[in-house]
């Protein structure tokens, strides 16, 4: 039997305004414990991937601004899935489809030159760019100071680190990834908000676009042949 894949939706929130301005598509696996992350998203066959995300965008409602989906840099040379994300901008316009480059290192390892031509072309076709993870596996600054003169947006998980949100380790990398933002005029998202405690502290620190358990857990995006549940 084939394996399942489907994306789940999480919302991205401004609570400046209250109000929903995207969402993040994130791919599972069907399993027999139910629906989990698959163990390597680089041994996904790419055309399903390709053929999944072209489904899904076309029954999402474009009634937000962005709708982003996660991009490793081996998926992002695929031709397969390349072609994908171009006709899923089509679909969702004029809804903006953000691709989010992950820390998530594939097999093949390509730098960020060899990237930059693939995603100029995202870019010319109506697209944004978010480097997701910053600061973690491939996203250190240093790995991606060139990337930020053609990015939206960057986005910064909590989850990805050992340290409470309060400890003031977490908090310097924060002012230091929000002040990045300031100088290249991008959006900074901050990931991981689990409770109201994680949501009053991220508004000290200025930051008004957030994601996490504490606004919504992803949602299985069903499409129309589905009968299975989430």
């Amino acid at each position: 039997m084939e394996p399942i894949y489907r994306y789940f939706v999480q919302p991205q929130i401004n609570t400046e305004t209250k109000t929903v301005f995207g969402y993040e598509l994130l791919m599972k696996q069907l399993t027999p414990d139910g629906w989990r992350l698959p163990a390597s998203f680089s041994a996904i066959d790419s055309q399903i991937v390709a053929d999944l995300l072209v489904e899904t965008t076309k029954v999402l409602s474009p009634k937000v601004r962005y709708c982003s989906v996660n991009v490793n840099r081996e998926q992002l040379m695929t031709t397969s899935i390349a072609s994908a994300i171009t006709k899923s901008q089509e679909q969702i316009y004029p809804t903006r489809l953000v691709v989010e480059l992950t820390e998530d290192d594939g097999p093949q390892k390509y730098s960020v030159q060899d990237l930059i031509p693939q995603l100029k072309k995202f870019l010319n076709q109506g697209m944004e760019l978010s480097l997701d993870d910053v600061g973690t596996g491939d996203n250190y600054y240093q790995g991606i100071q060139d990337l930020l003169p053609m990015v939206s947006e960057i986005k910064f998980a909590l989850q990805n680190f050992h340290q409470d949100f309060s400890d003031p380790v977490i908090q310097r990398k924060i002012h230091f990834w929000r002040a990045i933002t300031e100088e290249y005029g991008l959006r900074l998202v901050l990931e991981g908000i689990e409770d109201h405690a994680d949501s009053q502290l991220s508004k000290k620190l200025g930051i008004k676009l957030k994601q996490g358990y504490y606004f919504s857990k992803p949602r299985l995006l069903k499409l129309p042949q589905d009968t299975f549940s989430d």
